[in-house]
């Protein structure tokens, strides 16, 4: 094959995986392969001005397209600014090939400005790093690095690429990579020994994460939870693994304090646990929370998570939806009539309840927040794409706008803020002929708010919602709970978590970006502003006092 440069070929590398468009943030040590980009054809260069709204960027487009999307960083520099992000990636299984360059192996002994290890800064929040060295295997690693980060479990994966390796001349083949199917069922055996340990419980409980949602395996969870009348709990979850209405489902278990987990699931005497670990709170139970003799089966492609933290009865490596599939075969053939009967008890019990709920709902409290998402919904008919980091505000969020269907929703996850809004700009950049807005607090929109001008550049319709209650609230709920813990009296809140003075226009800010924007201050100004947000042509966001 005829040797041309390799920042050249590398981008036909990028083509050949459909990696065909790229975010990021341009740098020094990159220049050659930048303008390399600039001239490819078929290749876009999405740009951010800060590495974290890049890296945001290209999450919520990794999710919304559910495939792999590549971030390019600036040298060491730029992939600090990204590690926050990075980790939110990590721990949601972002497929994200993620490069960055250096000024060149032949400058690694002179420790010069912005040199750094670029492989240990990022292998903390990685799946796999590594660095080219030697210009022969520049596609080779990067292939390698595609199949890393696509194969379950998913994440974020990072090459150093050195300027001076992508100036030589590169004749390697230009193929895509190989992601291997793990579509894996477990054996008869094993499915028949979950069957048993199950079949029995009086009080099933599932708990289910975005391993369901990788796998597609909804309907055979749902299918699973009903044979079974099980309550089903979603646990380090951010995707639509069950659909909100479904009578079964019980909500999230949370992700603050293991003692809430216990409470919920502390009377099942048959547990389980399909597509994450248990679990995954910042203050988690030592001790196991499941009570004694409780018959526990955890399912995960991913063999690391299966009892890692609680021991149980029965694991199983295998694909989420080849394993419920095969459990729900082996359920319906052996189930007694008695505990058939049970389990559709248990299942009435749950949709009289949720039907009673639904009654009792009424009316929304005449707030702005309350008044803009009952509109929204009723404009729209839910026919809209949430990207979700309204954090104490997500519970209004989603009873006017309930994850439904998959795709349609996506939380934040990871713990750090800054989410919403980049997320919303991939979501919809991924998904153009789709409605997408962002939900974010004031204080988390505050993080990456430079997404609106990367929206406003490249001309991607998404809509933004800042949920402002001037503060960080969670930490305000937070803190109470440790105080209530440690029977400390309560007292003002720590002037840190305090964001009301100097007051942030917000819709001001997004008009210097290029977006429209406007604020909401009284319940009738929230049915206009949706009317505006809905029909104005571009990046729009709307600034709601709550």
């Amino acid at each position: 094959m005829e040797a041309t440069p390799g920042r050249e070929r590398l981008i036909e590398q990028f083509k050949a995986d459909g990696l065909n468009v790229m975010f990021g943030n341009p740098g020094t040590v990159e220049q050659g392969f930048l303008d390399a980009v600039d001239a490819a054809e078929d290749f876009r260069y999405v740009l951010a001005l800060q590495e974290t709204v890049a890296a945001g960027i290209a999450d919520g487009y990794a999710r919304a397209t559910g495939g792999a999307a590549l971030l390019q960083l600036h040298s060491g520099v730029g992939l600090g600014n990204g590690i926050g992000m990075l980790y939110q990636s990590l721990r949601g299984h972002t497929p994200l090939v993620v490069v960055a360059g250096d000024a060149g192996v032949r400058y690694d002994a002179m420790d010069a400005q912005m040199a750094s290890d670029l492989v240990a800064m990022a292998r903390p929040v990685t799946k796999y790093a590594t660095r080219v060295t030697d210009p022969r295997s520049v596609l080779r690693t990067v292939r390698r690095a595609v199949k890393i980060a696509l194969t379950p479990p998913r994440g974020p994966v990072f090459v150093a690429l050195p300027m001076d390796v992508l100036d030589e001349l590169n004749s390697e083949p230009v193929l895509p990579a190989t992601v291997p199917l793990t579509d894996v069922a477990p054996s008869p055996a094993s499915v028949g020994r979950a069957a048993e340990l199950l079949a029995s419980a009086e009080r099933p409980v599932v708990l289910v994460g975005d391993g369901v949602a990788l796998s597609g395996a909804q309907r055979e969870l749902a299918t699973v939870a009903e044979l079974l009348g099980a309550d089903v709990y979603e646990v380090d979850s951010s995707e639509v693994n069950i659909a909100a209405s479904h009578p079964l489902r019980r909500g999230q278990t949370g992700h603050m304090f293991g003692p809430h987990s216990k409470e919920l699931i502390g009377d099942a005497d048959g547990v389980l646990i399909v597509g994450t670990y248990v679990f995954p709170e910042v203050f988690p139970e030592l001790e196991s929370p499941f009570r004694a003799g409780a018959k526990v089966v955890h399912i995960d492609l991913n063999a690391y998570e299966i009892a890692k933290n609680h021991p149980v009865d029965l694991g199983l490596a295998a694909d989420p939806r080849q394993a419920l599939r095969a459990l729900a075969g082996v359920l319906e053939r052996q189930l007694t009539p008695q505990r058939r009967a049970a389990a559709a008890a248990r299942l009435d019990v749950r949709t009289r309840e949720r039907a009673r709920a639904a009654g009792a709902a009424g009316e929304d409290d005449g707030t702005p927040m309350a008044v803009f998402l009952r509109t929204l919904a009723e404009r729209t008919g839910g026919d809209l794409i949430v990207f979700d980091e309204a954090l104490t505000t997500s519970p209004l969020v989603t009873r006017y706008l309930p994850a439904e269907r998959p795709g349609d929703y996506h939380l934040t996850r990871g713990g750090s803020l800054g989410v919403g809004f980049p997320g919303a700009v991939g979501a919809k950049l991924a998904r153009p002929d789709r409605l997408v807005v962002g939900f974010a607090g004031d204080g988390g929109s505050m993080y990456t708010y430079q997404a609106l001008w990367t929206a406003a550049r490249h001309g991607i319709d998404a809509k933004f919602v800042v949920c402002n209650n001037r503060k960080y609230r969670l930490l305000d709920d937070n803190i109470a709970q440790y105080w209530r813990e440690r029977d400390i009296p309560e007292h003002g809140f720590p002037g840190s978590f305090d964001l009301s003075h100097p007051e942030i226009d917000f819709a001001g800010l997004a008009r210097s970006l290029g977006a429209g924007g406007m604020r909401v201050e009284k319940p009738d100004e929230a049915v206009a502003a949706v009317g505006r947000m809905l029909s104005h042509p571009g990046p729009f966001l709307v600034d709601v006092q709550i």
